[in-house]
């Protein structure tokens, strides 16, 4: 028996290849055949994981440790990641919003995105864990270690000199990927021309890999 199942085909491809064997049928009535044995069509289902790190759960407590101690210390501790991009303009977005019934909003039929014709908003998320606030700075070119850096600039300018102003230190908690990934050279240095600016000794602690910051998704607004 072959390996390869014809489950796998589409209907047409297994109509043709029964056809071949002398059992000639349309691509309907596989499909109802199918589905008569208990087949359906599904997409991948992404439930297979690694090896888990055995010192994993002890780097999750050790972020929760710097998180504690920073804040009974009265220090700033911010969690910061890139959410959804979309594109702006009268573009389609993915997902639903509530309007009269029958008037949905017309937006173009196709795109030249790859054509790097239409700009995106890429809002980057900091999140302050002690008073429970959003900043939220929104760039239109591209996601890079400098534009997460200079939205956390911008944060503390604007809000966390302000709430903390007797501040020496600055804790951020980040995943693994994006524009703040601790591979990224730029990310490093830009962090540390803010610290010598700033004044302050920053100190960033990564998520172990396949790690969101989930309260960022929370955010709704910003301030």
């Amino acid at each position: 028996m072959s390996p390869l199942r014809w489950t796998t085909k589409s209907l047409r491809h297994l109509a043709g290849e029964l056809g071949k064997r002398g059992h000639p049928v349309s691509a309907t009535t596989v499909g109802k055949l199918l589905r008569a044995n208990g087949f359906s069509l599904q997409g991948n289902a992404k439930n297979l994981e690694g090896k888990q790190h055995p010192d994993r759960d002890v780097q999750f407590h050790y972020i929760n440790d710097q998180v504690k101690e920073h804040r009974a210390a009265g220090e700033p501790v911010i969690s910061v990641d890139t959410k959804k991009k979309e594109m702006i303009g009268r573009y389609h977005n993915p997902g639903r919003e509530w309007r009269p019934k029958g008037e949905p909003i017309d937006v173009e039929d196709h795109s030249l995105f790859f054509r790097g014709e239409i700009q995106q908003a890429i809002p980057y998320g900091i999140y302050d864990i002690a008073a429970n606030t959003g900043w939220v700075n929104v760039g239109v070119d591209h996601d890079t270690s400098a534009f997460a850096v200079a939205s956390i600039r911008r944060w503390w300018d604007n809000c966390g000199k302000g709430d903390y102003p007797s501040a020496k230190r600055l804790l951020i908690t980040a995943d693994s990927g994006g524009s703040n990934s601790p591979r990224y050279r730029l990310w490093k240095s830009e962090l540390a021309a803010l610290a010598e600016e700033s004044g302050l000794a920053i100190t960033v602690c990564h998520f172990p890999p396949g790690t969101q910051c989930r309260c960022l998704n929370s955010l709704s607004s910003s301030q």
